[in-house]
């Protein structure tokens, strides 16, 4: 997906909110579907954090790790959005 030009800090604190409380509800649910979608928000919330990280410090890595934040957070939607986690998929979408 590459590089979102609405994806900021806030933006991706949003997500990352959100995706914290979505893996407490998948983790209680248990389904396969439920279980890649914690597994995909772990990879956003990393992502997320990895990409204000590098922007705080004004990195020459920090649109690389902006674009795996994008990507990071598309997967996580469509992960989301197949276990029925809409709020954290409109989240993600956000990012």
């Amino acid at each position: 997906m590459g590089e979102s030009t609405s994806c900021n800090t806030s933006n991706r604190a949003a997500c990352i909110v959100t995706c914290e409380a979505c893996i407490e509800d998948c983790l209680k649910a248990g389904t396969p579907a439920h279980l890649a979608c914690v597994r995909a928000c772990r990879d956003c919330i990393d992502a997320c954090t990895l990409a204000d990280r590098m922007e705080a410090r004004s990195s020459p890595f920090a649109a690389q790790a902006a674009a795996l934040c994008a990507d990071a957070c598309e997967a996580c939607a469509k992960a989301c959005d197949a276990a029925g986690c809409h709020g954290c998929a409109t989240a993600c979408r956000g990012c």
